[in-house]
Protein backbone atom coordinates (compact mmCIF):
# COMPACT_ATOMS: atom_id res chain seq x y z
CA UNK A 1 0.00 0.00 0.00
CA UNK A 2 1.03 3.95 -1.09
CA UNK A 3 2.11 5.92 1.92
CA UNK A 4 1.10 9.54 1.19
CA UNK A 5 2.98 12.51 2.95
CA UNK A 6 0.45 15.15 3.13
CA UNK A 7 3.54 18.11 4.37
CA UNK A 8 7.01 17.35 6.18
CA UNK A 9 7.58 17.32 9.86
CA UNK A 10 9.66 20.33 10.85
CA UNK A 11 12.56 19.12 12.89
CA UNK A 12 14.46 20.70 15.80
CA UNK A 13 18.73 20.86 14.62
CA UNK A 14 21.83 21.89 15.72
CA UNK A 15 24.16 24.29 14.18
CA UNK A 16 24.13 27.94 14.38
CA UNK A 17 21.79 29.48 13.22
CA UNK A 18 19.64 26.76 13.54
CA UNK A 19 18.21 25.57 10.28
CA UNK A 20 15.34 24.35 8.77
CA UNK A 21 14.61 20.56 8.41
CA UNK A 22 11.39 19.51 6.55
CA UNK A 23 11.79 15.45 6.63
CA UNK A 24 9.21 13.69 4.75
CA UNK A 25 10.06 10.39 5.51
CA UNK A 26 12.34 9.10 8.66
CA UNK A 27 11.68 7.91 12.21
CA UNK A 28 9.37 11.20 12.94
CA UNK A 29 7.26 11.51 9.97
CA UNK A 30 6.56 8.30 8.59
CA UNK A 31 8.42 6.22 11.42
CA UNK A 32 10.98 4.87 8.81
CA UNK A 33 13.65 3.17 10.06
CA UNK A 34 15.02 2.32 6.36
CA UNK A 35 15.62 5.97 5.04
CA UNK A 36 14.99 9.41 5.79
CA UNK A 37 14.44 11.90 3.12
CA UNK A 38 14.69 15.67 4.01
CA UNK A 39 14.85 19.76 2.69
CA UNK A 40 17.07 21.05 4.72
CA UNK A 41 16.92 25.35 4.25
CA UNK A 42 19.50 26.98 5.67
CA UNK A 43 20.78 30.38 6.41
CA UNK A 44 24.51 31.97 5.53
CA UNK A 45 26.58 31.62 8.00
CA UNK A 46 25.36 28.28 9.40
CA UNK A 47 27.67 25.59 10.61
CA UNK A 48 26.58 22.56 12.49
CA UNK A 49 28.93 20.36 15.17
CA UNK A 50 31.25 17.58 13.34
CA UNK A 51 29.93 14.30 13.29
CA UNK A 52 30.67 10.33 12.45
CA UNK A 53 27.13 9.10 11.60
CA UNK A 54 26.35 5.54 11.30
CA UNK A 55 24.64 6.44 7.83
CA UNK A 56 25.74 7.22 4.67
CA UNK A 57 24.42 10.52 3.83
CA UNK A 58 23.14 11.02 0.07
CA UNK A 59 23.18 15.22 -0.65
CA UNK A 60 21.86 17.03 -3.32
CA UNK A 61 21.97 20.82 -3.62
CA UNK A 62 19.19 22.62 -5.18
CA UNK A 63 20.20 26.36 -4.35
CA UNK A 64 22.96 27.77 -3.24
CA UNK A 65 26.28 25.74 -1.84
CA UNK A 66 27.14 23.68 0.73
CA UNK A 67 30.52 23.68 2.49
CA UNK A 68 31.17 19.69 3.23
CA UNK A 69 34.10 19.55 5.49
CA UNK A 70 35.91 15.99 5.82
CA UNK A 71 39.33 14.84 7.18
CA UNK A 72 41.08 14.06 4.34
CA UNK A 73 39.60 16.98 1.91
CA UNK A 74 36.70 19.75 1.28
CA UNK A 75 33.87 20.34 -1.10
CA UNK A 76 31.95 23.25 -2.08
CA UNK A 77 28.51 21.62 -3.43
CA UNK A 78 26.86 23.86 -5.97
CA UNK A 79 23.25 23.86 -7.03
CA UNK A 80 22.78 20.83 -9.49
CA UNK A 81 25.57 19.23 -7.66
CA UNK A 82 25.62 16.28 -5.16
CA UNK A 83 27.85 14.41 -2.25
CA UNK A 84 27.83 11.09 -0.65
CA UNK A 85 29.32 11.01 2.64
CA UNK A 86 29.80 7.17 3.83
CA UNK A 87 28.87 5.95 7.22
CA UNK A 88 31.53 6.13 9.64
CA UNK A 89 33.32 9.38 7.51
CA UNK A 90 33.90 12.51 9.88
CA UNK A 91 32.24 15.55 8.19
CA UNK A 92 31.16 18.86 9.26
CA UNK A 93 28.61 20.56 6.64
CA UNK A 94 28.16 24.84 6.61
CA UNK A 95 26.67 27.47 3.92
CA UNK A 96 29.19 30.01 4.82
CA UNK A 97 28.04 32.03 1.47
CA UNK A 98 25.22 34.92 2.83
CA UNK A 99 22.42 33.22 0.39
CA UNK A 100 22.82 30.00 2.75
CA UNK A 101 21.47 27.12 0.94
CA UNK A 102 18.54 24.38 -0.05
CA UNK A 103 19.06 20.88 -0.43
CA UNK A 104 17.84 17.09 -0.32
CA UNK A 105 19.32 14.90 2.76
CA UNK A 106 19.03 11.14 2.22
CA UNK A 107 19.87 8.91 4.69
CA UNK A 108 20.32 4.96 4.79
CA UNK A 109 19.49 4.07 7.47
CA UNK A 110 17.40 6.79 8.33
CA UNK A 111 19.12 9.64 10.65
CA UNK A 112 18.70 9.59 14.28
CA UNK A 113 20.37 11.38 17.05
CA UNK A 114 21.61 8.67 18.72
CA UNK A 115 23.49 7.51 15.24
CA UNK A 116 24.50 10.78 14.20
CA UNK A 117 27.21 11.06 16.59
CA UNK A 118 28.17 14.95 17.28
CA UNK A 119 31.23 16.35 18.23
CA UNK A 120 31.06 17.45 21.64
Amino acid sequence: MATWIEKPAIVEEAGIPPKRIEEFFGRVNSRTESVSIARMKSHGGWKEPGQTPEFDEYTVVLKGALHVQLRDGQFDVRAGQAILVRKGEWVQYSTPAQDGAEYMAICLPAFSPETVHRDE
